[in-house]
């Protein structure tokens, strides 16, 4: 069986751009999937950041009524002041009243510092928000961009398959079972150029008489990593 380098070397290109192409379609979805993840994760920190301004508000405003009600007792025990019947209950309502405002100055330092808080998570729940629109901004660029490629290469790959069966139809007979054997066990990978006597594929020398059957355009595999061998065009030429 004879078949020349030039022939096992289109053979090779034609895989080698086939698998290109393949894997190029299949990171496509896996681009799209991660950046899906990334939005989900997005969205979770936004509705995360959102939740806790909102309970950070709602504590604030509890707060507040409790100030105000301490201070509605406040003014009613002040009024009470004027109508004691002994001086005990005079310093009673001293006592009480001096106690609800040292509450109500504490209480208002919280106020205070939970509406600066306040501040602080709207600011990052704003973040939170941008962030998600840019994830999701992206999301949506990946997804016309992969489907842009995946249409490009699906017609390239319609193209070399043609190539490839035309190639394919040109092998002898009695080379195709070996050919298709390791073709189909490691695809591309199965084929290897060979230069300056150095398999390409696994970079181990051959053989003097594997050199010459290469030259005599004979069969030959790579002893060491069981590649389909073809001559360099270098060597060739």
């Amino acid at each position: 069986m004879a078949v020349s380098a030039e022939a096992l070397r289109e053979l090779h290109r034609i895989h080698c751009q086939l698998t290109d192409l393949r894997e190029r379609l299949e990171r496509g979805p896996r681009q799209i999937q991660a950046r899906q993840l990334n939005v989900a994760k997005l969205t979770t920190a936004q509705s995360a950041a959102h939740e806790t301004v909102q309970k950070t508000r709602m504590a604030a405003d509890q707060k507040q009524l409790e100030l105000k009600s301490s201070e509605g007792r406040i003014e009613d025990w002040k009024t009470k002041l004027n109508s004691c019947n002994s001086n005990k209950e005079y310093q009673t309502l001293l006592e009480q009243i001096a106690a609800a405002e040292m509450a109500g100055s504490v209480l208002a330092d919280e106020i205070l510092e939970a509406l600066e808080r306040i501040d602080q998570l709207e600011v990052a729940a704003s973040l939170a928000d941008k962030l998600l629109a840019s994830g999701q901004e992206e999301l949506e660029k990946c997804r016309r961009a992969v489907a842009q490629e995946a249409e490009v290469a699906g017609r390239d790959i319609e193209r070399l398959e043609i190539d490839l069966a035309t190639a394919e139809s040109g092998l002898p007979a009695d080379f195709q079972g070996d050919y298709r054997r390791v073709i189909r066990s490691k695809g591309a990978d199965g084929m290897a150029e060979v230069e300056r006597q150095v398999c390409q594929g696994c970079g181990q020398q051959i053989t003097l008489n594997m050199q010459n059957n290469l030259m005599l355009e004979k069969l030959v595999f790579c002893a060491s990593c069981g590649c389909l061998l073809y001559l360099s065009e270098r060597i060739e030429s």
